[in-house]
């Protein structure tokens, strides 16, 4: 029987153990969505304290701590970095259940040596300890990059940012991991938002476009396209809300954006046909580059208006959606798809409930190379094990894991790449269920380079990234 944390944790059978230390443990790491600050990679920050690394920004973290009753002093507030690592200290054993229980356990364990359990009486030990090895070169935020075996990483950027930070990285030789762009062009489809003229402004300023017309408005959603792709980005990022796509007019959608500067008469059915056009020109202009187009759907943000307002948005307040959208998806990927003109895409689903739903509809677009619609991995509330498990049973079922691509961070932190160890244990796993039940021939040159495959060789093969 395995023991917590040890060298066969979440393995249970004789394939797993052999798939994952023969095939899976060493491979690299492509990290293809995370919300890794680009400033902090290009400074090569260095982090005072174990609270700085560990729990700023986290809202998975976040949300458990409130769940235990930790008063918001001790989350976003105002106490000290150590008495708000006491409260997780304090938090960590109520976890149970919780893939932050075994989250918190692979970091401090491959990071920082750590495998005493983490508790109020281990609290001070366990803080000092990891604050005298920060001050070690090695843990400054490319070093713990290059030591978690990434050999590429995409961040998240508004086409409104400069991209100078991804120059400067892309300029320094003495940083061999590749670290792209992704195009996140949200506030692009929102001309009914308070802050679009102000966004499309910047937008103009940046691509040296006087936007007057929808015209000089898709021009500079183009040029900054290019200069995402001359900077080394290989895919976009659209998070769509419920209602995401109706069919329209060239004449209707220039004629809503005549409207935008007079917002009140840009109705809901108004924004729901730009949203939809937009959406399609942008879909197009990746497939002509080659890009890979992510869409995840499923969230409501911003659910508790006390706490948007008293501390803002991404603070751990957003839930997963129960809206129907099969058919509005179908629309939109039948509109790219009849001109040819259908980039690869990656379909992400908040609410298990829609993961065959999913599943299914990337085996209708399916074209000219393997895998080019893909189901993506379980995402935010879905990745832990069981979860990621009734992701990767639903995409075996009725496509192909095989060519799956796999696992990302999704994560602000730079020591959450062991939720790749993470995944690579279930995986191999549920693939050493399946052989020790005669569900598969135990064919370990197939598997262990299917295996492989899930774990790097997919993702860098399906985006074309030279390392």
């Amino acid at each position: 029987m395995n023991g917590f944390m040890d060298e066969n944790y979440l393995l249970e059978t004789e394939t797993a153990k052999k798939l994952y230390f023969e095939y899976a443990k060493d491979m690299p790491i492509f990290d293809y969505h995370c919300h890794l600050p680009v400033q902090e990679i290009a400074d090569d920050k260095k982090f005072e304290n174990i609270t700085q690394l560990w729990l700023s920004g986290d809202h998975y973290k976040w949300r458990a701590l409130r769940a235990n009753g930790i008063s918001e002093d001790y989350i976003t507030g105002n106490k000290s970095d150590y008495e708000k690592f006491t409260k997780w200290a304090e938090t960590v054993p109520y976890t149970v259940g919780n893939p932050l229980f075994q989250w918190t356990y692979f970091e401090l364990k491959s990071y920082f040596g750590i495998q005493d359990h983490l508790t109020p009486k281990t609290a001070d030990a366990i803080w000092k300890k990891c604050n005298e090895m920060l001050q070690q070169e090695s843990f400054s935020a490319r070093n713990l990059i290059k030591r978690s075996n990434v050999q590429a990483l995409c961040t998240t950027d508004d086409p409104v940012d400069t991209l100078e930070y991804h120059k400067q990285i892309k300029a320094d030789e003495s940083f061999d991991v590749k670290v792209l762009p992704t195009f996140r062009p949200d506030m692009a489809l929102e001309i009914g938002h308070e802050n679009f003229q102000k966004w499309m402004n910047k937008l103009g300023s940046l691509t040296g476009v006087t936007i007057a017309t929808l015209d000089d408005y898709l021009e500079a959603l183009k040029r900054r396209i290019e200069d995402f792709h001359e900077v080394g980005c290989r895919l976009s990022d659209h998070g769509l809300s419920e209602h995401f796509y109706q069919e329209s007019n060239s004449v209707e959608i220039d004629q809503i954006f005549q409207k935008r500067f007079d917002k009140d008469s840009i109705g809901a059915e108004d924004q729901l046909k730009f949203r939809s056009a937009i959406l399609v020109y942008l879909g197009k202009e990746y497939a002509k580059r080659g890009w890979a187009m992510q869409i995840h759907i499923g969230a409501i943000r911003n659910t508790n208006s006390k706490m948007l307002h008293s501390i803002g948005i991404n603070t751990g307040f957003d839930t997963i959606a129960d809206f129907n959208f099969a058919n509005e998806l179908a629309a939109f990927l039948n509109a790219l798809d009849v001109s040819n003109l259908l980039p690869k895409t990656i379909l992400y689903c908040l609410n298990p409930r829609d993961n065959y739903m999913l599943a299914a509809m990337a085996g209708n677009f399916q074209s000219d190379s393997p895998g080019k619609v893909q189901f993506g991995s379980a995402w935010w509330f879905n990745d832990h094990e069981d979860g990621m498990i009734d992701q990767m049973k639903a995409l075996s079922s009725i496509g192909l894991f095989s060519r799956f691509v796999g696992m990302l961070t999704d994560s602000r932190s730079f020591i959450s790449y062991t939720r790749h160890e993470y995944f690579r244990r279930i995986m191999c796993n549920l693939i050493g269920n399946w052989v020790e039940k005669g569900s598969f021939y135990q064919d370990f040159d197939f598997l262990g380079e299917m295996v492989q495959g899930i774990c790097f060789n997919n993702v860098k093969k399906y985006l074309d990234v030279e390392m």
